[in-house]
Order: structure tokens, then C-alpha cells, then sequence
């Protein structure tokens, strides 16, 4: 049987959602015939910003991805920090760029699960995967959601956590916050819940 191809596409400005990328493709990779492959979206800050809000360095290991590489894979985990409620403008931006494969929707029907950052509670945890379901459509790509087949862990309440039924997610805070045990937790679930229905998908 032919691998299936996941490919984990992330933008980060602090490392929050880089974490929580990388234990989504953990996920990805449990799956027997499944491969995750990390990828980020091009940075659009200049890097006089990027120094003034103390950026860290971008990850050295992980290549930039072109939009009309999208055609490679059989399915997609897209990560990003929220921004008012939306995704950030850095990941808009390859979206936007994406009109040569929406005209021949060359993605359609592949599956796609959104994973985030916000900052505080009110920073969008449902609301910024919402908003980016619209690029989904209309690309023609299947949303999986994870619904609450995470178990227990969607119903947490003694400690901060991020995430819903929309997808894995984390809190931020001031910057200072990294993603705790149980978003990692969820973060990997939804790596092999997406991957396994990518792979019952393609077979």
C-alpha cells in the first residue's frame, strides 16, 4: 500500500505553535503508513520587527513551502497563532497565494485539521479555527474536526487549557506560557486522528 503523505504546514512568530507542530507530526507518524512532513509558511515581517518584538530564530530544520507543493500531499494540519480572532496575516498571505491551485481545485477533497496559539481566553480558541474553515471551502478540502473523541481531556477543568472541539490549541499568555502536557497530549491525538482518517480516506 502507497503512503500516505501528511503534510503539517505551520506558521510561528514565538515557538508556541512550532511546539505544538512538531507534536502533531509525532501523531502523524504514529500511524503505520502514514508520513508527516513539517513545513512553514514564508515570514512576511521585516526583520527589524521580528527583532523589536524578540522573534527567536526560525527553525533551520524545517523548509519554507510553496503554495503549488500543496498538490503533493493527501491531507494537511495547518497551524497558526490567532490574530483578532483569524488566522495570522503571515499564513493569509500563502493562502492568497494559492489562486493557481483553487482555479484547478487541485486540492479538493483532502482532508484538513487546524491546530492554533491565542493569547488569553477571549484570543479566538474557537473562533480562529472557525475563520479558517473558509479557506478550506474554498479550496474544496474535507475539514476533520476532532469533535470530543479526545475524551476526558475535552472536559478538563482544573488547569488553563487550550484546544476545542474544532482542533488542538494552546495559550500563549504574555509570550512567557509554553504549551502544557495536555495540549501536547491533544496535539499528538489529533496528529494520528487526522492521519488515520487521511489514510482511510486514500485506501
Amino acid at each position: 500500500m502507497a503512503t500516505t503523505k501528511i503534510y503539517v504546514v505551520y506558521y510561528s512568530l514565538h515557538g508556541h505553535v512550532e511546539t505544538m507542530a512538531r507534536e502533531v507530526q509525532r501523531g502523524v507518524n504514529a500511524v503505520e503508513g502514514v508520513e508527516a512532513t513539517l513545513w512553514q509558511v514564508p515570514e512576511t515581517l521585516p526583520s527589524i520587527i521580528l527583532q523589536k518584538v524578540k522573534a527567536p530564530t526560525k527553525a533551520d530544520d524545517v523548509p519554507e513551502i510553496r503554495p503549488e507543493q500543496l498538490v503533493e500531499a493527501d491531507g494537511f494540519l495547518f497551524g497558526f497563532p490567532s490574530r483578532f480572532g483569524v488566522m495570522a496575516a503571515q499564513f493569509k498571505a500563502f493562502f492568497d497565494a494559492t489562486h493557481e491551485i483553487w482555479e484547478k481545485q487541485a486540492l479538493a477533497g483532502k482532508p484538513a485539521g487546524i491546530f492554533w496559539s491565542t493569547g488569553f481566553h477571549g484570543g479566538g480558541q474557537e473562533l480562529t479555527a472557525l475563520t479558517a474553515v473558509t479557506q478550506l471551502a474554498h479550496h474544496g478540502m474535507i475539514f476533520v474536526p476532532l469533535g470530543y473523541t479526545f475524551g476526558s481531556g475535552m472536559f478538563e477543568m482544573s488547569e488553563v487549557k487550550g484546544g476545542s472541539s474544532y482542533g488542538s490549541g494552546t495559550f500563549a499568555a504574555d509570550g512567557s506560557r509554553q504549551p502544557t502536557e495536555i495540549e501536547l497530549q491533544q496535539a499528538f491525538y489529533q496528529g494520528k486522528y487526522v492521519a488515520q482518517f487521511a489514510k482511510k480516506l486514500k485506501s
